[in-house]
């Protein structure tokens, strides 16, 4: 019997096709085990969002590699698919598998029968180069690939209490800044059924909340014949599931439609929280970003959230340092979000990405100008997140317990997370997985301090 270790970078993307490689070895009679140092397969699941994600890849390697040397090493994700060669260079990296061959991985390490959901299934794309004695290569033309890989994220935020699903992968659209269509290939989708099934999986197994994630979520059913729309999926989930609460993860602005923002606002069942990436307040940088909207077209629908879900949590993805943002251009994104009712920033430094047109761009910013107005731009963040906790104190809430981490395992209080995506402190000692209504009585750090409310339980279940 293998045992083995599976290590997350990036995103939730990247840690669902973890999940769903984890299922598979599992299935196989694999023993997943809780340390690198260990285990006899280490699987390096990979990010290559940023030349940082790079970096903990390398030096996680080089760590397990230190620790165990026996250990073989399995490399994949995006960093494989996009840099192969430099991956295989490092010592006791075993397999290279790209994003394009990912569904292979089963077989490398326990040969059987693979059971991954597959959205037509095709060949093998060719590889880019022969497999080699040591290490094995296997990365091919990610745009042949068709694959989604199906596994509920169960860790990580909320500790085995909310289940990330993601449903979409790749993405059609061709930001000058963003590496991920060339490691992700194209936009492809789970089929409803597919999505329906595991949610009712999900639900039967007693979880009350599910979030559905992926790389481009808004483009979800464009791919299917016939072509089917997110909005529609989403009607179908509240129709045909008893799932109590869906939480929608980032999703493109263009694709935050009058008709999705009534839908979340004509039911409790969907978490009332958006997050739309925003990247730049300038419009000559979103037009150098190859965005396809305007300044104008996302307050617009700021605005609109803010009419018709006043509480709603709305949070922005923001790029500090693009090349050519000037010092005016940097002052139109803080004033663009300063007055709009955002409730969280989520604020990246421009990281040159390898076969990017903005990575070729003649007008880099030194690394000192860019960290300093991410700077600027995570205080106007902290700022907007501490007045929107401030203005919650005093509201009833309905609030999903979380498991406690192990550095609060003791504590007399239970977190928890409302539907507008705030943190709670409860404080009792409470059973996670329950939803509750609470009252916020004070904001500490990140948290609200909430008294439990009386004849609260809504629901509750053992997951």
């Amino acid at each position: 019997m293998s045992t083995f270790y599976i290590e997350q970078f990036g995103c939730r993307a990247t840690q669902a096709d973890g999940a769903a490689i984890e299922r598979q070895l599992r299935d196989r009679g694999c023993m997943p085990i809780f340390s690198a140092q260990s285990a006899e397969f280490v699987v390096i699941n990979t990010c290559t969002v940023t030349s940082a994600a790079d970096a903990q890849a390398r030096d996680a390697i080089r760590k397990i590699h230190a620790q165990n040397p026996t250990t073989k090493i399995l490399v994949t994700g995006c960093y494989a698919q996009r840099a192969p060669e430099e991956l295989a260079a490092l010592p006791g990296v075993s397999f290279v598998v790209g994003n394009s061959h990912k569904p292979q991985i089963p077989n490398l390490i326990a040969p059987g029968q693979s059971d991954f959901v597959h959205i037509s299934p095709v060949e093998a794309p060719p590889l880019r180069r022969t497999a080699s004695p040591a290490p094995s290569v296997l990365v091919g033309n990610i745009f042949d690939s068709r694959d989604v890989l199906v596994a509920p994220i169960l860790g990580g935020e909320g500790n085995h209490t909310r289940p990330v699903l993601k449903i979409q992968d790749g993405c059609n659209n061709r930001c000058s800044f963003c590496v991920i269509p060339f490691v992700r290939g194209k936009s492809r989708s789970l089929p409803p059924e597919a999505v329906l099934s595991e949610i009712r999986r999900l639900c039967d197994s007693g979880f009350q909340e599910i979030v559905l994630s992926g790389i481009n979520l808004g483009s979800w059913g464009r791919d299917l014949t016939p072509r089917l729309d997110f909005l529609d999926l989403l009607r179908c989930i509240l129709d045909e599931t008893p799932l109590p609460r869906l939480r929608v993860s980032s999703i493109e602005p263009l694709d935050v439609t009058q008709d999705l923002i009534a839908l979340c606002a004509s039911t409790d069942r969907i978490a009332e929280h958006f997050h739309m990436p925003l990247q730049s307040g300038s419009d000559n940088i979103l037009a150098a970003m190859h965005r396809w909207y305007r300044t104008e077209h996302y307050a617009r629908r700021v605005k609109l959230i803010h009419e018709f879900l006043p509480n709603a949590a709305i949070g922005a993805d923001v790029i500090a340092g693009f090349p050519g943002e000037t010092e005016a251009y940097h002052e139109a994104t803080l004033s663009f979000i300063e007055p709009l009712p955002f409730t969280y920033l989520h604020v990246f430094s421009y990281s040159s990405r390898p076969g990017t047109k903005a990575a070729a761009s003649e007008s880099q910013l030194p690394v000192d100008v860019i960290h300093r107005r991410a700077r600027e731009l995570r205080a106007l963040g902290e700022s907007k997140s501490a007045a929107f906790r401030q203005s919650q104190i005093g509201r009833t809430h309905r609030v999903l317990t979380l498991n406690r981490s192990e550095k609060s395992s003791s504590a007399p209080w239970t977190p928890a997370l409302s539907s507008n995506y705030l943190q709670f402190r409860i404080r009792e000692s409470l059973p996670p997985n329950q939803f509750l209504e609470v009252c916020p009585t004070s904001s500490v750090d990140n948290f609200l301090n909430a008294e439990l409310l009386a004849s609260t339980h809504f629901a509750a279940a053992s997951v």
